[in-house]
């Protein structure tokens, strides 16, 4: 005799992209607005491929972004305004570590120590920011998506970028919730069964649960 499988479920509730100040510290596992500074000429292969992390850099190879947009306006540096283009994006943090001083013992090492992001809050005692902004960099540019271009000189070519980002965001939907791809939902595998499970999907039923409970009966 067949005996049904209760599922318990989750109810997920979709709070966007959180506002923060330049000087408040991001928690973990939020998503956040960003900014990133790059050459024109750059600018479509990223949206097109993503991010391509640096080598290395004041924080060690990663992503460099930050929240405060004329941070992002000063990259890249000795280049004209008009071959620059600034993003907006939308950031998953996952687990962030501040670095806010020199010789920091995990400047450069934050990753290999569990963290997904490094953050330098504005005003900090790191002598290489002269500027005082807050920077961030990041692991993992899946983490990171486009939204839209905040600053371009150029009409046409801003036209351009934001037709590549909209059709960009309309192919890379989440195929398990439906969701837009750069909604900052972060897709698992199942505990149990280890199929992917997204937080926004309605439901999932554990296959592993079920076949195990179907054997025993």
């Amino acid at each position: 005799m067949e005996r049904g499988v209760s599922f318990f479920g989750w109810k997920a509730v979709k709070d966007g992209s959180k506002s923060l100040s330049e000087n408040q510290e991001p928690e973990a596992g939020r998503v956040y607005t960003m900014f990133h500074g790059t050459h024109l000429t750059n600018a479509k292969t990223i949206i097109d491929k993503g991010f391509k992390p640096s080598k290395d850099g004041m924080l060690g190879p990663g992503v460099y972004v930050s929240r405060n947009i004329d941070k992002a306006k000063c990259y890249p540096p000795n280049t004209d305004k008009k071959d620059k283009v600034v993003f907006k994006l939308r950031v998953r943090v996952g687990k962030v570590k501040k670095i806010d001083c020199d010789n920091h013992p995990l400047q450069k090492s934050w990753h290999l120590n569990g963290y997904d992001c490094a953050w330098v809050p504005p005003n900090s005692n790191i002598s290489s920011i002269k500027s005082g902004r807050e920077e961030d960099c990041v692991w993992d540019p899946k983490r990171i998506s486009v939204v839209d271009v905040a600053c371009c000189v150029d009409d046409a070519e801003r036209r351009e970028l934001r037709r590549m980002i909209r059709k960009k965001t309309k192919t890379e939907g989440c195929d398990l919730c439906k969701l837009d791809a750069c909604d900052g939902h972060d897709v698992q595998p199942c505990w149990e069964c280890q199929e992917d499970i997204c937080p926004f999907q309605g439901e999932h039923v554990c296959k592993g649960r079920r076949f195990r409970e179907r054997d025993t009966m």
